[in-house]
């Protein structure tokens, strides 16, 4: 009889445990609508030339037309937002940007009541996004899809993993975001067991964004359109850089990517929030500025096989800087 009842309480306990778990894996189309964003011929024209310029600038250190992406979205007007892009569809490697999406998820998962609020789960965005601590992103990963490290897997079982660890991408294809694949997490050197049986072969299901879908994310958030707009601005605090004086550390999100073009601009009273990754061979920032004129922009910037280029990203904002105060 002993035997009998334990059994059927670890069938009981099972039963939760699922049904949890698909609570967890289910997505459900978030309430709110995603911005609609216009092109502009005259942000087209001030973008171009941000990239052309820099880029014949940089023609002796061998950047390639192809190894930078970019997206300028005008802010000024909210009731007409306005962008322009620059291979702002490529998919590309996007080191610690990638942080920025698991951060709304991990908002909308807390709106949805499918987690629980606690001052270590506050701790854990806060690190993952103030010092892109890459130990505190892959917890943030565990805990949105349920699922976490360990060894490599059967085919079978690895399915069903994998479905839950897709989550994420779920919820952002809900959002008709395209072009991108959120669903690995981060790493100081490489992923192993079932992260690199995960990943795939040559990296083929490795983290891709676009300069256009993070662009739109990072507008939504600024505009407290993201889950709500007290989440969003939740999220903004974690973003804000103090981008004034300088910094031995040539990778502080604050000093290192777009705040050295306001620094070298001379913008005392600009106002700055941010995103940037970086790794070996990538160098990318997502920023949101706002100037003393009323100027508010976003700008994404994605470089390839040039990060050690710590002037690339900011030679393209200070372009826009000076060339977006001329368009009305």
């Amino acid at each position: 009889m002993k035997k009998f009842f334990a059994v059927l309480s670890l069938i009981i306990v099972s039963a939760f445990s699922g049904n949890a778990q698909k609570k967890q894996t289910k997505v459900v189309k978030p309430p709110y609508q995603t911005v609609v964003i216009e092109n502009s011929p005259a942000l087209q024209t001030l973008l171009k030339k941000a990239v052309g310029d820099t880029l014949n600038s940089y023609a002796t250190k061998g950047v390639k037309v192809d190894e930078v992406a970019a997206t300028l979205v005008d802010l000024r007007n909210p009731d007409n937002l306005t962008w322009a892009n620059y291979r702002g569809d490529a998919k590309i490697y996007p080191a610690s940007v990638v942080k920025m999406f698991y951060l709304v998820a991990v908002q909308q998962w807390l709106q949805d009541g499918k987690l629980t609020d606690s001052p270590e789960l506050r701790r854990t965005m806060r690190d993952m996004i103030v010092d892109s601590s890459n130990d505190a992103t892959q917890s943030i990963v565990d805990i949105l899809s349920g699922v976490g490290s360990g060894r490599e897997l059967p085919e079978k079982e690895l399915k069903v993993w994998g479905y839950k660890r897709n989550v994420v991408n779920r919820y952002f294809e809900s959002l008709e975001y395209q072009n991108i694949n959120v669903c690995q997490k981060t790493f100081c050197e490489d992923a192993y067991g079932i992260e690199r049986q995960f990943r795939g072969q040559d990296g083929i299901n490795r983290n891709k964004l676009n300069t256009n879908a993070t662009a739109q994310l990072l507008t939504e958030i600024v505009l407290g359109k993201a889950v709500t707009a007290d989440r969003a601005k939740q999220m903004l605090e974690l973003m804000s850089r103090n981008w004034q004086g300088t910094s031995t550390d040539n990778d502080d999100q604050a000093h290192g990517f777009t705040g050295i073009a306001l620094n070298d601009f001379g913008v005392k009273d600009a106002k700055l929030w941010s995103k940037a990754g970086w790794t070996s061979s990538t160098r990318h920032d997502a920023a949101y500025v706002e100037l003393p004129d009323g100027g508010k922009f976003v700008l994404v910037i994605f470089t390839e096989n040039h990060s050690a280029e710590r002037n690339l990203i900011p030679s393209i904002a200070r372009i826009v800087l000076q060339e977006l105060v001329k368009i009305k």
